[in-house]
């Protein structure tokens, strides 16, 4: 039995996600652990009811703790890379209001690998804890890390020819931990900034935490009627960022990587990483500039920890989700936005020609709710032939595009991803994987 899944342990709060559970996981890390655990959390409504048990399980083991309090997943790992042992984000990113999780984090900031997360389920599974003696339970802290993480993206960007432009933005936080960074970020950076949902409202009143393009049409609006230069959206912790460009129009995620991906290596020309379920778009625009990609699991750590082995120069995931090396190895959302805004400077180019400049591509996906993930997937491995990448999932390559079937890490479903030279292709494959998952 697995506790964790793609993105730490998550679940409906006070079902599948109690105050019991984090109490318990928590002292199981200070198990291992015996150091400094800093704690973070995203705006939801649990988030205080699962930090302090969080606390209260670190104490008890003897661990020194920080509490963070309300600050973006990134931030987070950016204290814990300088400050801390190890670290826990009560966040569940962009799944529905409902749902919170726990995130854990290593000492040098990256999410826990597998073989972590194992170490704590062992502990967490047999019981085995190890409480301090009343004389040596832990002492508690609190902290302030914005400043200093707006800082240090602050330095990682050529701040002051953006700041020369005097760009105009619009920002939906969506009520999430972005809010407390990215509006003030781009003031730092001397654009005129518009925003929407950027209060701290864990119920997410105004859309989901997940920011797709159906949600963020307000912002379209608000990005045309301001004459904007871009709009820019966040997930519920802030690690990921998307665009709309001056037109109004919702920038394709793998297309917003592609253009990194581009801006990077005409820099600085080195290994590309990115999950199997990203577009065949990073191949070409990588392998044209000399840089090559290789290909991980979905799943942010996967890109990280490969980034590190292989010494990319930039790495990411085609939702928003990019990780540049040089400030640190995670997705960053606001990290993402700085870069995106030195791009447009440094090419004296509108967001909407840059997306003109990556190769067309058409991509679909899906989701389909599925009660036994394991069974369906043996299934589909047993039925498929051809050329397969079994990397994570199932992966079937065609000579003019391809299907991705993945169960998800994180809900009771199973992804179906495709990509296509043409639309109608890409309709059809997608097809073809509902048809292979059909009866799960």
């Amino acid at each position: 039995m697995r506790l964790f899944g793609t993105n730490g342990v998550r679940g409906i709060v006070n079902q599948d996600l109690t105050s019991e559970l984090a109490l318990r996981l928590a002292m199981s890390l200070g198990t291992l652990t015996r150091g400094t655990v800093a704690v973070g959390q995203d705006t939801r409504v649990s988030g205080n009811m699962l930090s302090h048990a969080a606390i209260a399980g670190l104490l008890a083991t003897g661990c020194k703790a920080i509490n963070l309090g309300i600050a973006p997943t990134p931030a987070v790992q950016y204290f814990v890379r300088d400050n801390a042992d190890a670290g826990i984000v009560i966040t569940a990113s962009h799944n529905p209001r409902e749902y919170n999780g726990l995130k854990l984090i290593a000492g040098d900031g990256t999410e826990f690998g597998i073989e972590g997360e194992l170490a704590v389920e062992d502990v967490y599974f047999k019981g085995s804890l190890k409480l301090a003696d009343w004389r040596e339970t832990g002492e508690l802290s609190d902290t302030n890390v914005i400043p200093a993480y707006m800082e240090s993206i602050m330095g990682k960007v050529n701040a002051s020819d953006i700041k020369k432009r005097g760009f105009v933005v619009a920002v939906d936080t969506g009520c999430g931990a972005g809010s407390i960074v990215t509006p003030f970020l781009l003031s730092k950076l001397n654009c005129k900034v518009t925003t929407i949902n950027a209060q701290i409202d864990g119920t997410f009143p105004s859309r989901n935490p997940e920011p797709t393009e159906d949600v963020l049409t307000d912002l379209g609006k608000i990005v045309i009627s301001n004459g904007a230069d871009l709009g820019v959206a966040h997930d519920g912790d802030a690690d990921r960022a998307v665009f709309i460009d001056e037109g109004g129009n919702f920038v394709n995620e793998d297309v917003l990587l592609a253009i990194i991906v581009k801006h990077v290596l005409s820099k600085k020309v080195g290994p590309v990483v990115t999950p199997v379920s990203s577009s065949q778009r990073i191949v070409e625009v990588a392998e044209a500039a000399g840089g090559h990609v290789i290909w991980t699991p979905v799943g942010s750590i996967y890109v990280a920890r490969m980034m590190m082995q292989v010494n990319a120069v930039i790495g990411g995931e085609g939702n928003g989700g990019i990780i540049f090396p040089e400030h640190q190895y995670c997705r960053d959302g606001a990290m993402t936005v700085a870069k995106v805004l030195e791009i447009m400077t440094e090419r004296r180019k509108k967001i909407s020609e840059l997306v003109k400049e990556i190769p067309k591509r058409y991509m679909d996906k899906t989701k389909v709710t599925c009660r036994d993930r394991d069974a369906t997937m043996q299934q589909i491995r047993a039925s498929v032939e051809g050329n397969i990448d079994t990397t994570d999932g199932v992966k079937i390559w065609y000579d003019d595009g391809w299907l991705l079937i993945r169960p998800s890490g994180t809900e009771p479903i199973i992804r179906i991803f495709v990509e296509a030279e043409t639309k109608r292709r890409a309709s059809d494959l997608l097809e073809a994987g509902k048809q292979l998952t059909e009866g799960c």
